[in-house]
């Protein structure tokens, strides 16, 4: 069985309108999750918390996706 981990994290963004965080020592890790209802749910939860400041944003990254089972290791994965 494929496991498609999701990643839940913000912070504060320079401008709303960008992706842009204004200090990444600051990011805000929320978890990783087994699947997207989970990631969802706590994205929703953080979004919701933080709703007062229009430069908070939380987003959901499709850890599953970063990675190609079938495409061959670079050289630096092959290291460990």
């Amino acid at each position: 069985m494929t496991q498609r981990l999701h990643l839940v994290f913000g912070g504060e963004l320079v401008n709303p309108t960008e992706t842009a965080f204004k200090n990444v020592d600051d990011i805000h890790i929320v978890g990783i999750f087994p699947n997207y209802a989970t990631a969802f749910d706590a994205w929703k939860n953080e979004a919701q918390r933080t709703v007062d400041n229009a430069h908070m944003r939380y987003f959901i990254a499709h850890l599953h996706r970063l990675r190609d089972e079938e495409a061959p290791a670079s050289p630096t994965e092959e290291l460990g």
